[in-house]
């Protein structure tokens, strides 16, 4: 069996955030586990994209479902438990799927921008583990296409609501107003970049970076006029700040219950908004349950940014159409992919009749025969055995006289256009 297109995983329409804070791959340990995936199973080619919202294993492969049970081995999480949270979609759906995802129609915010650079992330980490082969750099490159197409035909990246806005949107429901608050950013990634823009604009009291190396910190301090910090500051300084955004990839929570709890008698019980976009989450959820804390992890924001969702369903038919159509185009690319073998035979079958016709024809001249004769010979030759195998199969066919014949006569008609009432 050949090997086919799938996708599988979970995001946060099927899996609940304890589940998929679970799976998620480390980055550092990304391109050791598309290593291990494609030399443990059937899996000719893979690409992990896994984000704060989602976990999918793109592959080929002649047996998609082993990626299940290699998923639930990896993360030691009982396939039983995992699969009624997982999809798993044949070829052409996860193409269907991988396009829907790069143009933003499958994300917790609709039409988002910044899956895009995680699934170029992806891309990048699977070349560079060496799993990334032709059928599948070239769906991630077409779906880049794809997203490209919506975004420049459509309104769905219009008044798009951010997670980064939506934190914003729920420290104004906290503080009267934000330009008298101090806050601390604990990360230096992509998305604490965002919410730092986010929060600039409402011109905060204060504003500082903890991160576990102090460079990354030290390189975003200065555009917001902020301090930058080491991680392991993070208990002493705490206390100091009223909004706390995290979003780091640390395996482990970076604060605890008991470590806040010190904070918030150090503020004199003064109320502290935080944001947990992390995945694993860096703050432990148990710091939600104190009285002077509103703690909101992703999943919370999921309800505010789907406010501004049907402002964008309208985009939505649209941007459809464009993917509908380019899946047809994907599929068709891989069809005439798979035909490459049959035509390379087809090919050589007709070079192997060539050249034996040829050289018995270069014999015959070399013996002085007449030489119009001998190009008649050989044209009538090769005429008869290229298409002494398409005539032998017509007859055949008509003897049994079932469809498959009359199929095969259709197909003669198409191939050589010919005319069917002839």
């Amino acid at each position: 069996m050949s090997s086919q297109l799938f996708a599988l995983g979970l995001n946060h329409q099927s899996a609940p955030l304890e589940l998929r804070e679970r799976v998620v791959f480390a980055a550092e340990r990304l391109q050791g586990a598309l290593a291990e995936l494609v030399r443990a199973k059937p899996v000719s080619e893979a690409a992990i994209i896994s984000t704060c919202n989602r976990t999918e294993i793109y592959g080929a492969s002649s047996e998609p479902g082993t990626a299940l049970d290699w998923m639930a081995d990896y993360h030691q999480i009982a396939a039983q438990d995992l699969k009624p949270y997982v999809y798993s979609l044949p070829q052409n759906e996860a193409v269907r799927h991988v396009f829907r995802v790069a143009s933003g129609l499958d994300s917790m915010v609709l039409g988002e921008p910044q899956i895009l650079g995680q699934m170029k992330d992806a891309v990048r980490a699977a070349s560079s583990a060496g799993t990334l082969g032709t059928t599948l750099n070239r769906l991630f490159q077409h779906s880049f296409s794809v997203a490209k197409d919506v975004r420049s035909n459509t309104r769905i990246g219009a008044n798009v609501v951010s997670m980064a806005a939506a934190a914003v949107k729920l420290a104004g429901r906290i503080f009267s107003s934000i330009d008298e608050q101090k806050i601390l950013f604990i990360g230096a990634g992509e998305m604490i970049e965002l919410c730092a823009t986010h929060f600039a604009a409402q011109h905060p009291r204060a504003v500082a970076f903890a991160n576990r190396t102090l460079e990354r910190a030290e390189a975003l301090a200065p555009r917001f006029n902020a301090r930058a910090l080491l991680l392991r500051e993070v208990p002493e300084v705490l206390a100091e700040y009223d909004i706390v955004v995290s979003c780091t990839a640390s395996s482990l929570p970076i604060i605890g219950k008991g470590m806040m709890e010190r904070a918030i008698r150090a503020r004199r019980h003064r109320p502290v908004f935080m944001v947990d976009l992390a995945v694993p989450r860096d703050i432990e959820p148990e710091v939600g349950t104190m009285d002077d804390v509103f703690l909101y992890c992703i999943d919370d924001l999921a309800e505010l940014v789907r406010e501004g969702r049907d402002e964008r369903q309208s985009a939505v038919v649209q941007a459809e159409a464009i993917i509908e159509t380019q899946v047809d185009s994907f599929l068709h690319w891989i069809r005439g992919r798979e035909r490459v073998p049959l035509i390379r035979q087809l090919r050589e079958s007709g070079e192997v009749a060539r050249r034996a016709e040829l050289d018995r024809a270069l014999r015959a001249l070399a013996r002085g025969d007449d030489p119009g004769k001998v190009l008649d010979l050989l044209s009538h030759s090769l005429t008869n055995k290229l298409l002494h195998a398409p005539t032998q199969a017509l007859n055949q066919g008509d003897r049994e006289g079932d469809e498959d014949g009359e199929a095969l006569s259709r197909a003669v008609v198409h191939l050589y256009h010919l005319r069917a009432d002839d």
